[in-house]
């Protein structure tokens, strides 16, 4: 769909505005836990990737959308900006590791035409990451600790199998659904599982979706 940058602009914010707007919803109407409220804007803001993909977005307008994000998440950690989504003070520049994440991966595969991979690496942060926290906070029964950092079998477990979904069905509706292609969407999984498990104080929103665009990328490319 090609659509002029002002639309575009106004479609990006709608969607952000209602993800934004349903978690504050929830969390002031039900009393939602604050985490679920972060882990709801955390999974659908990460879809912004596929409204840019389906508009063409341009390479300038997803670097100044990243920059003005990243900005606007800096300044979240101060004051309170970003309510119910970072705490003032709060430990974690994960909020600005995600913006940064997307300008990265659009400044490295929208020139090449390959806005599948930037996807990949966004949507696998997106829902791996989120529903590997719910679950293991949740529902985790089986702890571990991997450098003072502690996790849950079944959040990994959780994190390794939404990742090997989001690849699998990336690559194959874009390059074909092929046993070369779920090979590599397990290898992302793993690798993105991994990287989760050992980044600290929210730099796995940026290692995770960095980490897993590059290896989808240099696997497909290198098997043809």
């Amino acid at each position: 769909m090609m659509a002029t940058p002002l639309v575009q602009i106004g479609l990006v914010a709608a969607w952000l505005a209602v993800v934004g707007g349903v978690a504050e919803g929830l969390r002031r109407t039900i009393n939602l836990d604050a985490e679920i409220t972060r882990k709801i804007v955390h999974i659908g803001s990460g879809h912004v990737i596929l409204l840019a993909w389906w508009l063409h977005t341009p390479t300038w307008m997803g670097l100044a959308a990243s920059v003005a994000s990243s900005g606007v998440a800096l300044l979240s950690y101060r004051f309170p900006i970003l309510p119910g989504i970072n705490g003032v003070g709060r430990r974690s520049l994960g909020t600005f590791f995600y913006a940064v994440s997307i300008g990265v991966l659009t400044a490295a595969f929208w020139p090449l035409d390959l806005p599948q991979y930037a996807a990949l690496g966004i949507l696998v942060m997106a829902w791996g990451d989120g529903l590997a926290a719910l679950v293991g906070q949740n529902l985790g029964r089986h702890p571990y600790q991997v450098f003072g950092n502690q996790k849950s079998w079944e959040g990994s477990l959780t994190m390794a199998l939404a990742s090997f979904i989001i690849s699998l069905l990336i690559l194959g509706l874009t390059t074909g659904f092929t046993a070369a292609v779920a090979g590599t969407a397990l290898v992302v999984a793993i690798a993105a599982t991994l990287l989760e498990t050992l980044s600290f104080y929210g730099l796995d929103n940026l290692t995770v979706p960095l980490g897993s665009a590059a290896l989808a990328y240099g696997l497909i490319t290198a098997i043809g």
